[in-house]
């Protein structure tokens, strides 16, 4: 460990600022929009291939809540985050691998990407067994029902990848709490179909989960579509970090 995420160039840290300024403005506007109450929608900074010391400082500005893709980098930067004294609540929200589990738990707060039966079990497991409190975990939903990408599948009583019975195993499990869905737009969507087609999705599923109301929806480039259909949870990098570095 070094001390080097605390320390923030005074240029970056002005940059983070703009940033921030301009997509909480998007997501007031959105809300307004909507119809809806600005506290009702929580910004994650998505901060994947972006240094902890963005992170650092996007504490300092305010951010709560911080996104990751691929353990590989989030467990190390979660820890150097922890190591210069800041504590923001982690969300998982990339696709992941049931022996990633373990880890995962260790540092997460939220994991947005369970698609499987199986997935929730080992969530359980590792929850279970490495937590002291219960992990919050939303069902990640295929708009499109398309099996071959990732997602539960909505209409579809398949016993591992349907959405009733992913949801029921993680309701149902003890290292777990079910928080709600998740969806990403389809390529080749338009947000408004996209956003609309979750709406309908989601509105079944409270009918039956009435405690799980998380809607993790929207990301930089659509994040007003997807607050005008009620996403409590966007998932902002580019609009607010600025471009990304080459992935690693």
């Amino acid at each position: 460990m070094t001390d080097e995420p605390a320390t923030v160039r005074p240029d970056r840290r002005a940059e983070l600022a703009a940033g921030l300024a301009r997509v909480r403005a998007r997501i007031a506007d959105a809300c307004a929009a909507a119809g809806r109450d600005r506290a009702e929608v929580t910004m994650i900074a998505v901060t994947k291939t972006y240094p902890a010391g963005d992170v650092v400082a996007l504490a300092g500005l305010g951010v709560t809540d911080v996104g990751e893709n691929r353990d590989q980098e989030a467990s190390g930067k979660a820890a150097e985050v922890a190591a210069a004294g800041v504590s923001p609540r982690w969300h998982f929200i990339g696709q992941l691998q049931r022996n990633k589990a373990r880890s995962v738990v260790r540092y997460a707060d939220v994991v947005h990407s369970v698609d499987s039966v199986r997935l929730a079990r080992a969530l359980d497991a590792a929850a279970s067994a490495g937590r002291d409190r219960p992990l919050d975990a939303l069902v990640q939903v295929s708009i499109d029902g398309d099996p071959a990408r990732g997602g539960a599948l909505p209409d579809s009583a398949d016993p591992d990848r349907g959405l009733g019975p992913v949801a029921e195993a993680l309701a149902g499990a003890g290292g777990l709490r079910l928080a709600g869905l998740m969806a990403v737009a389809p390529l080749g969507w338009e947000p408004e179909r996209a956003f609309a087609r979750l709406a309908e999705v989601a509105a079944r599923f409270r009918e039956r989960h009435p405690e799980a109301g998380a809607l993790s929806a929207g990301m930089s480039g659509d994040l007003e579509q997807a607050i005008g259909y009620g996403a409590t949870h966007v998932r902002v990098g580019s609009a607010l970090l600025g471009m990304r570095p080459t992935l690693r």
